[in-house]
């Protein structure tokens, strides 16, 4: 049966006393949103329809490519309003799953269960969780048999029924025909004066009509967010289940509570990984690679037996077998380091390849370049890649040997096997195997004095 998921995004969030919309609050990097979408399309569902409200058109800038579409709920009237929003758009033949944009930490394997607890759309399914404290959630109400009779929230709740602990997450699925049928019928005489998507329950059940409630495997998964406080909670529970789930591939976390994967990360054996350490975007770690403390690495590809050393930053880059980074060295987009690269401390390389065996270990900066083979980069040494307009190119042979405090102004190109000598500027292409000089005249000038400070009046 075809599904059509609805996720509800229309709240104002005033409790994240933030100017951004709260399904924008990012969890690792990401915004809430982000995350129920992703999950969504693990199902292979026809069509995502979101239904957003305060700072719809931030929230639609934000996740424009996400290709999903969008239905706005002008007024804030309750979930079953805004649930009748977006079925317009929903065939009857489908089957309509109910998510919330603000529960980011729901698994897709989840969702499948819920899906077929509503039977092909002959049986409601509802997902619901056993809470330490339910305070403020509606509560799931079921008959002696244990059948699901009714879902009463919390304000409208009397005191036997607020001790229950097994409370409605709002997350269900339902035939979407039947779905308009109980929309229509809603009414908002209750406490909040709002149409509760959680009434269509009872109407399910006066249909004759199973209700199905599944319960989620923790409530960690089904969290949603208000505040801060609930953000941080979520973020850390995000954290803790990456973490888990590398190490059970076999990667030695130092701390895992010091640990943050923020997208698609995957690993080969072996891996070794300090304390706090960020993986942000798609990163792919080789075997026995070792990556020491506060180490952030963006969306980059870390070969075999690479030592990544503490303090670096990689963005975009490509490192290769046996290849040494670090400390503090920075890799910027578009860098390229082969086999048995060193990088050391204080080294920036942008948008440059390093070819096997070459070496920049102190303090130097390599923008638009290709360094060749063996190369070796002496302490100090830049490639003056910008003139103000235009960034150009240095290449450096293979074998070339770079004296401390070289400047390379570029376009320029340094032959293999060449020697520069400390401290040269080099503004013209150098030969093959020689050495290149370029000084200026040594002086000392006796009758020079070094200034002093005068005495204030």
């Amino acid at each position: 049966m075809p599904i059509s998921v609805v996720i509800l995004a229309a709240g104002q969030g005033k409790r994240m006393k933030s100017d951004l919309p709260k399904v924008l609050q990012p969890v690792a990097g990401r915004p809430l949103l982000q995350h129920v979408i992703d999950s969504a399309r693990e199902l292979a569902a026809s069509d995502i329809q979101v239904v957003y409200g305060h700072g719809g058109e931030r929230v639609r800038e934000a996740l424009d490519a996400e290709n999903v579409a969008w239905t706005l709920q002008a007024e804030q009237l309750g979930t079953g309003h805004a649930v009748q929003q977006a079925m317009p758009a929903v065939p009857d033949d489908h089957l309509v799953l109910i998510m919330f944009g603000d529960v980011p930490l729901v698994q897709a394997a989840t969702m499948q269960r819920l899906i077929e607890a509503a039977a092909g759309g002959e049986a409601l399914g509802v997902l619901s969780v056993r809470m330490r404290d339910p305070t403020g959630y509606g509560r799931i109400v079921r008959d002696r048999a244990g059948t699901v009779a009714r879902i009463v929230e919390h304000k409208d709740a009397n005191q036997k029924e607020r001790a229950i602990d097994e409370v409605n997450t709002g997350l269900m699925a339902a035939s979407a025909k039947r779905m308009r049928e109980w929309l229509a019928q809603l009414r908002n005489d209750n406490a909040q004066g709002e149409y509760y998507l959680t009434d269509v329950v009872v109407m399910a059940a006066k249909a004759g009509l199973k209700v199905n409630a599944i319960l989620a495997d923790s409530e960690d998964e089904v969290l949603g967010v208000n505040d801060k406080v609930q953000l941080a909670e979520v973020e850390a529970i995000y954290r803790k289940r990456r973490a888990t789930e590398l190490m059970l591939q076999g990667v030695t976390l130092v701390d895992p509570s010091r640990f943050d994967a923020r997208g698609p990360v995957t690993v080969g054996r072996d891996v070794h990984i300090d304390v706090n350490v960020v993986l942000d975007g798609k990163v792919s770690l080789g075997n026995r690679v070792r990556i020491g403390p506060n180490v952030v690495i963006r969306d980059s590809e870390i070969a075999d037996d690479v030592e990544i050393h503490a303090n670096c930053v990689l963005d975009r880059a490509r490192v290769g077998a046996r290849a040494i980074v670090g400390p503090y060295a920075r890799l910027r987009p578009d860098t390229v380091l082969h086999e048995e690269v060193h990088v050391g401390n204080f080294v920036e390389v942008k948008k440059s390849e390093l070819h096997r065996g070459a070496k920049a270990n102190h303090l130097s900066y390599l923008g638009d370049a290709t360094v060749g083979e063996r190369v070796n980069v002496g302490a100090g040494t830049i490639t003056c890649n910008y003139d103000g307009v235009n960034k150009w190119r240095t290449e450096i042979g293979a074998g070339a040997f770079i004296g401390s405090g070289a400047m390379l102004v570029a376009p320029v190109k340094i032959g293999a096997g060449a020697t520069i000598g400390a401290g040269s500027t080099i503004t013209k292409d150098t030969p093959d195997d020689k050495l290149t000089l370029e000084r200026s005249k040594q002086l000392t000038l006796d009758g020079w004095k070094r200034p002093v400070k005068q005495p204030k009046d």
